[in-house]
């Protein structure tokens, strides 16, 4: 698919639609890396500030889309963004869309079958760090979609921070940001019962963080080690040589006893427990923890 160029339009321009607190860093991102970038919001006075440091303000979507090669969107949901784009009607055609939106990948998978029909490139994407990262080394920023369409706008997409391309599979890259953001939220909560546990015999929490994230996380949960059980997991393979499930029952059965005698919370490490007791329920007693993949996989 050709793209069509507005005249006087350079390959370094660029649209960043939805202005709220991340999408206003992608195009002072852009802007600060030498872009020439448009911009539209819905409220537009919140391009007021991107325009006083030289972004251009579309008065529509349909002039917004059609001021650059490349779209990028960073809207509340795909909801959102059905509403917002599909009153660009032919401006969208040739074009190159990426959404930045958070949702699922069967909205993401959605999305580009919409955009097929509106002859619209179209890649799925996710933001991996927070706004004051974005831009920076080690920034990573995750794709999905054609890989034409990705090759095609990766010097724009690299302004941003690294990005990685995952498939072909628009989905992938929506599935791969809910699989990290619930590694990072069941690890707070890992940390936050733990210093609740410890809290409720009268330690700070400053006291417990030192042992906890300055050896325990480092030295007995370091990633390389998790990583190295990576090839067990595609292979079914959980020898538990060196610690069985029943084994780890017994620190959960302890672990939601200590919480109840505490007076602390108590359904996480209830909820681990039930887990562990269906694994060995399935036939994984005598297999170690990892083995719990395999209860995982199971809707």
């Amino acid at each position: 698919m050709t793209e069509q160029h507005s005249v006087g339009q350079n390959s370094t321009a660029v649209t960043v639609m939805g202005l709220g607190p991340m999408g206003s860093v992608l195009a002072e991102t852009f802007l600060g890396k030498g872009q020439s970038v448009t911009v539209w919001n819905r409220t537009a006075g919140k391009a007021d500030a991107l325009v006083a440091k030289g972004a251009h303000r579309a008065a529509t979507v349909a002039e917004a889309v059609a001021a650059s090669p490349v779209t990028i969107a960073c809207l509340n949901d795909y909801a959102t963004l059905h509403q917002v784009l599909d009153s660009a009607g032919g401006a969208l055609q040739g074009r190159t869309l990426v959404n930045l939106t958070s949702g699922t990948p069967a909205e993401a998978r959605a999305a580009t079958d919409w955009a097929s029909e509106h002859a619209l490139g179209y890649l799925d994407g996710a933001i991996m760090v927070p706004p004051p990262l974005v831009g920076q080394p080690g920034s990573v920023f995750l794709y999905a979609g054609p890989r034409e369409a990705f090759d095609r706008h990766r010097a724009t997409l690299e302004l941003l921070g690294d990005p990685r391309h995952l498939g072909a599979d628009p989905g992938l890259a929506v599935l791969f940001n809910t699989a990290m953001l619930e590694m990072m939220y069941t690890t707070l909560n890992g940390f936050l019962h733990g210093a609740a546990l410890v809290g409720s015999a009268g330690v700070p929490a400053a006291e417990f963080a030192e042992l906890a994230l300055g050896w325990f996380m480092p030295v007995v949960l370091n990633p390389a080690s998790l990583a190295t059980q990576a090839p067990s997991l595609d292979e079914g393979a959980y020898p538990g040589d060196l610690g069985t499930m029943r084994m780890n029952l017994n620190a959960l059965e302890h672990i939601l006893r200590t919480s109840v005698e505490q007076g602390v919370h108590s359904d996480q490490p209830r909820l681990m427990k039930d887990l562990a007791e269906r694994a060995i329920a399935q036939g994984h007693g005598a297999e170690n923890y990892f083995s719990m993949f395999e209860i995982f996989k199971k809707g």
